[in-house]
């Protein structure tokens, strides 16, 4: 019987480009033709209707046979034919048959469980990268998992077909191509899947390193979201069967053609011919891997509709720092692919990216985002792996990938194939505030402890009234844990692992990790009151909007001539915050310097302040790369506004002869460049500095080192790069 051809209907979106000009073009003689979907060694998905399609001769007809069960079509006008073959039970090898006017027989074919595997390096990895490699590489001798890997390709438009085969799971297929071989995330899954469940395993690789979420989505996945309708309109404009795209481009035309007639009328003229306008970017197709839906088109559409059991998603490091967006933007990933299987919600597995120091970046960029991939779990049937206790601080590409697969594998099992098992880590349910303590309850806390007998690290409390969030005291009381902290007698919010490299200590008795999280409410105080708790100690001489940089420096508020009492500690605070929102800041308090308030704002030539020397017990906060600590020794500080020079005259131990950092030489002329910067010696690193602030939006300002051969922000000139950012001064009176 013919069956409708559904699947391949025209997309709203990207209609299916029916003859491709590319090498994966439907060939236009009669052969009958399959997808390299299918092929010798596939696995078949058992218990689900299995669509078989392919290409022949218009109007030829097609008999498909495969487990005594025979299904006939006639190919369309374009040469397309699909039959829907009943489900089959788990087993094999079987052969299946396509016969046109030529006969394809498929050898070796197994029904099992089929997952595709997808995301960026993490998902890419493969098992010669991971731990213990040698072993593992040649344990991987198991007939019942066969693997398929996508190459990595991207398109414009969605494809029909792919260049690759299956294989059989062995110690040679495992270790080949690929970056270090097939995915160690997907192998460890699907091997530890098909131990429990004694069925063969399909694994479909489509991953690439480096890779944003935004490529691997439909375009009818963005469309589907409003709160990624800017890229739904981005890929309009890209879409020559648009309306949007058919509008602007008429617009570009009758500009083109203004321009050739008033250029016509210059020739004639001989006079000079204005500029030709220019063709507008947003209109050219995409040709790189990280615009939006181009690895869809390319890696996952010609899947569609091979039936499959569910998905895997390990993804996240390339799209870190955009907090909550990112859960959107797994809506519409998750939305636009099962929109396009006829399984509808197939389950979707993912993990939580692993702590990484990502440079300086702010302490809680990542948190944040942690944040946003728990919030993801709101998406019906999905589940997320926790492993903040196997990554690696130091390596964004962590190497126990067992684990990973094997957590993995344990979400499917309970969501999937309904065995009782603990398949998530502590969830936070909520909290109840209970005179000084919290007490906080989770989802799968069954059996809470901590991995070392330790008390619960990682957690901090905010009072109600007063300070920042300080380091609490956590202990498990039955299916609780409770916090607290000395001098917080009215808790009113927690955080949990706020931190970018945080591996707390807390699992459930299946050993798993708790995500983090943060709850209750803030209350609305200033940053540094928040983040700083000793500065409740300091009063405020100087503040200053460093938007307002230039010759002359206008404090916003300046206190000076109101404080009286000598001051023993100096302490500065600077705000900076980035374009995508990102606010970093630093905090570093240090034994006064001079007994001058003049001297400790910026450094003008009418201060009088010119400083390069030691600074002593330091205390430093901030929520980037910066080392923190107390009472830290190697501070320098170097204060001046003269041009300087690289040459390290002062012999500052470590300082570079070359290049701009700690030990640099004032020159002349003295009212120059310009010099505000506070180091830390003995790690390095540039604390802040604010340097040529003549030039306002062009002076340079940074906290950490800049990465780049001047690690003190010399030639910067970024003042503009910042949306906001400030800088307040602050002293500590003996008297208190």
């Amino acid at each position: 019987m013919r069956k409708p051809l559904s699947f391949l209907a025209p997309n709203p979106l990207y209609p299916i480009v029916l003859i491709l000009a590319s090498a994966l073009a439907p060939p236009t003689f009669a052969d009958v033709r399959l997808p390299k979907i299918f092929g010798d060694h596939m696995v078949l998905q058992r218990d689900s209707p299995l669509p078989i399609w392919g290409w022949a001769g218009p109007s030829e007809q097609v008999i498909v046979e495969f487990l005594g069960q025979i299904d006939s079509t006639s190919a369309n006008a374009q040469g397309e034919w699909k039959v829907e073959l009943p489900p089959a039970q788990a087993g094999g090898p079987h052969v299946l048959t396509v016969t046109g006017i030529n006969s394809i027989e498929l050898q070796n074919v197994l029904v099992g469980e089929v997952w595709l595997c997808s995301g960026q390096s993490n998902m890419e990895m493969g098992l010669s990268l991971c731990l213990n490699p040698e072993a593992e590489i040649a344990a991987a001798n198991h007939p019942q998992i066969r693997l398929f890997r996508i190459p990595k390709k991207l398109s414009a438009e969605p494809q029909t077909d792919i260049k690759t085969d299956w294989h059989l799971c062995t110690p040679e297929t495992i270790a080949k191509g690929g970056w270090g071989g097939f995915s160690a995330t997907a192998y460890y899954f699907g091997r530890h899947l098909q131990r429990e469940l004694d069925v063969p395993i399909g694994l479909i690789q489509a991953a690439w390193g480096g890779t944003r979420i935004e490529p691997w989505i439909s375009p009818a996945g963005f469309a589907a979201v409003p709160a990624v309708s800017d890229i739904y309109k981005q890929l309009q404009l890209q879409n020559p069967r648009s309306d949007l795209y058919k509008e602007r481009l008429g617009g570009v035309l009758d500009e083109v053609e203004d321009w050739l007639n008033v250029a016509r009328a210059a020739r004639q003229r001989e006079e000079p011919v204005p500029k030709m306008p220019t063709y507008p970017p947003e209109l050219l197709p995409p040709n790189d891997p990280q615009q939006p839906t181009v690895l869809y088109n390319a890696m996952i559409h010609p899947l569609v509709p091979f039936a499959l059991r569910g998905a895997i998603w390990y993804q996240g490091e390339s799209n870190h720092t955009e907090g909550m967006r990112y859960t959107e933007k797994m809506k519409a990933l998750v939305g636009g692919w099962r929109g396009l299987w006829p399984s509808g919600e197939f389950p979707f597995y993912y993990v939580q990216i692993a702590p990484y120091s990502y440079g300086d970046e702010a302490s809680d960029v990542l948190p944040k985002f942690w944040e946003a991939q728990t919030a993801a779990l709101e998406i019906p049937h999905t589940g997320m792996v926790i492993i903040h206790d196997v990554g690696d601080p130091n390596d964004i590409h962590p190497k126990n990938k067992q684990e990973v697969g094997r957590r993995l594998a344990l979400v499917a099992l309970a969501k999937t194939y309904n065995q009782e098992v603990v398949y998530s880590g502590p969830l936070y349910r909520s909290m109840q505030i209970k005179g000084d303590k919290i007490h906080l309850r989770f989802d799968h806390g069954g059996g809470l402890q901590t991995r070392d007998g330790a008390a619960p690290d990682h957690f901090a409390v905010i009072d109600r009234e007063r300070g920042g969030f300080v380091r609490a005291n956590a202990k498990i009381v039955g299916d609780e844990v409770v916090v607290s902290a000395p001098g917080v007698a009215n808790p009113v919010a927690v955080r949990f692992a706020w931190h970018k490299l945080a591996e707390p200590n807390l699992v459930n008795a299946a050993g798993l990790p708790a995500a983090p999280f943060r709850a209750g409410a803030v209350p609305q105080r200033d940053r540094l009151e928040i983040e700083v708790p000793e500065a409740e100690n300091y009063r405020l001489v100087y503040d200053l909007d460093l938007a307002n940089l230039g010759v002359d420096i206008h404090y916003d508020v300046d206190n000076s001539a109101a404080i009286t009492a000598p001051f023993d500690r100096i302490a500065y605070f600077l705000e900076l915050q980035h374009s995508n929102g990102e606010t970093r800041f630093l905090y570093v308090s240090l034994d006064a310097f001079t007994d001058d308030l003049k001297m400790i704002g910026m450094p003008t030539l009418a201060s009088g302040a010119h400083f390069q020397q030691p600074v002593s017990q330091m205390n430093i906060f901030s929520n980037t790369g910066v080392h923190n600590g107390i009472g830290l020794a190697g501070g320098r500080i170097e204060f001046w506004p003269n041009n300087y020079a690289p040459a390290n005259s002062a012999a500052v131990p470590n300082a570079s002869q070359h290049s701009y950092d700690f030990g640099d030489q004032p020159i002349d002329p003295a009212d120059g460049y310009g010099s505000m910067q506070i180091h830390n010696a003995t790690t390095a690193q540039t604390l802040f500095a604010i340097n040529h602030w003549r030039r306002g939006e062009r002076a340079d300002i940074g906290i950490g080192n800049r990465a780049d051969k001047h690690s003190d922000w010399t030639f910067a000139g970024n003042a503009q790069s910042y949306s906001a950012k400030r800088m307040r001064v602050l002293v500590r009176n003996i008297d208190r």
